[in-house]
């Protein structure tokens, strides 16, 4: 424990110490209106695309437990097919939507009347390409999440609930799923944060979010190194609150389980 201890303080001071790290030109910038900027853009594109890819990820989980076999099978086809791809091709796939689909039309098929005729470029602007590409299939693991959260519940508790004359519907929200988030909430806290770190990938499509905020700074000053330091301390920085956060949440939901333990 010593030599590792010891190892740990000799690297810690070569870092702190070693000139070519630019500490000064990173703190200058830390604050930054450019990279502040770009940290809100940040965090409201991890807010949106994770409040998308929870909503509609609850809705795919029930469908993919429902009995009806047609919806069944639309919920796993789409789990399918955004689990199977990377994230970082969906996101150019949007960016490039103009290139299949140069207008996109509203109205009745098989040259039928337009309602709405705009063009891609015009409505799939590259946040809007961003939000799509994070959200649709943040979706399809927060499906998975939730199923897995359902299905841990006894499913006595649902009986019970129908015994009492509660619709299915209601039986979800106000039994199932309260009891649930003992087992989604870790998983989405990961999630979360898994989020806030893969939305440095819409840089790709010219948003200027945290990360392609810097790499516009230092594509002029040419401090790369310091500019990428100072976005990986925000990033740091806003994944500890977002820790903390979740520590709180499992305590919260998990008071259940320790009241239980206690008392037997």
């Amino acid at each position: 424990m010593g030599l590792l201890a010891l190892a740990a303080i000799a690297g810690a001071f070569s870092v702190v110490s070693n000139d070519n790290f630019g500490w000064p030109i990173v703190f200058e910038y830390f604050t930054s209106p450019r990279i502040l900027s770009g940290l809100v853009r940040t965090l409201h594109l991890t807010a949106l695309s994770m409040a998308i890819g929870i909503v509609l990820g609850v809705i795919l989980a029930l469908m993919n437990m429902s009995r009806n076999r047609f919806v069944k099978s639309i919920a796993w086809g789409y789990i399918w097919f955004f689990r199977g791809t990377p994230v970082f091709v969906q996101l150019l796939f949007w960016g490039s939507i103009s290139a299949l689909y140069p207008k996109l039309i509203v109205g009745l098929p098989f040259d039928g009347p337009t309602w709405l005729e705009m063009s891609a470029n015009d409505l799939i602007t590259p946040y809007i390409a961003a939000v799509l590409g994070l959200g649709l299939n943040e979706a399809a693991y927060m499906a998975e999440i939730v199923r897995a959260g359902i299905k841990s519940v006894d499913r006595g508790q649902s009986e019970a609930a129908t015994a009492l004359g509660m619709p299915d519907g209601l039986t979800t929200r106000r039994v199932v799923l309260p009891q649930a988030m003992r087992v989604i909430i870790p998983p989405t806290g990961n999630q979360l944060i898994g989020m806030l770190k893969t939305s440095s990938l819409v840089a790709v499509l010219a948003y200027p979010e945290l990360l392609y905020s810097a790499q516009l700074i230092y594509a002029v000053n040419y401090q790369t190194i310091p500019l990428l330091i100072t976005a990986s301390l925000w990033y740091l920085l806003i994944t500890s609150v977002l820790s903390v956060g979740q520590y709180y949440l499992e305590r919260h939901f998990g008071r259940s389980e320790v009241r239980s333990s206690l008392e037997a």
